[in-house]
């Protein structure tokens, strides 16, 4: 029951990553190539391109993580994993992704005080507190963790094949 539960709101949550992480990169694409053009044909700029550009690319980063670790993509060193039996291993999967998911919950839990704690400053260029650069570690850290709570508590089955290099 609770695996189901967690497996629909996870689906949910990568869907909406997925979209904003697609839309945060269009906009970095969009934005600095407008500035760029501006510069060098205009010789003009856009005031808000940079911290705009900078806050994409931070939403999309973040967001992106969880997607990752869903889909294994991270990066890992296996050379000492990899010759263990596959009951061990998954054992070690099991409580490196708990450990991990409590790591998550220890950054989501700092970057909300440090997002509280900035809230009052505010961005140069645009009319916007700069803890907006907290809320994706926020979603992504909450989101990260859910996954690794998942891979935790309900991993999939472990196959007797070489794992990934």
């Amino acid at each position: 029951m609770l695996d189901r539960l967690l497996t629909s709101i996870l689906t949910r949550a990568d869907t909406g990553a997925r979209y904003l992480v697609t839309f945060g990169a269009a906009a970095m694409v969009c934005v600095v190539s407008a500035q760029v053009v501006m510069r060098y044909v205009f010789n003009n700029s856009f005031d808000w391109a940079d911290e705009v550009s900078r806050i994409a690319f931070v939403w999309t980063i973040f967001l992106a993580i969880p997607l990752g670790i869903r889909d294994g993509t991270h990066v890992g060193i296996e050379l000492l994993v990899k010759r263990f039996p596959v009951p061990l291993r998954s054992l070690l999967a099991r409580v490196t992704n708990g450990l991990a998911a409590l790591m998550m919950v220890v950054v989501l839990w700092t970057s909300i005080v440090v997002a509280l704690a900035t809230w009052s400053e505010r961005l140069g260029a645009l009319n916007l507190t700069s803890s907006v650069f907290f809320f994706p570690v926020i979603l992504g850290a909450l989101h990260a963790s859910l996954h690794l709570t998942q891979m935790a508590l309900f991993p999939s089955e472990p196959t007797t094949a070489e794992p990934r290099t």
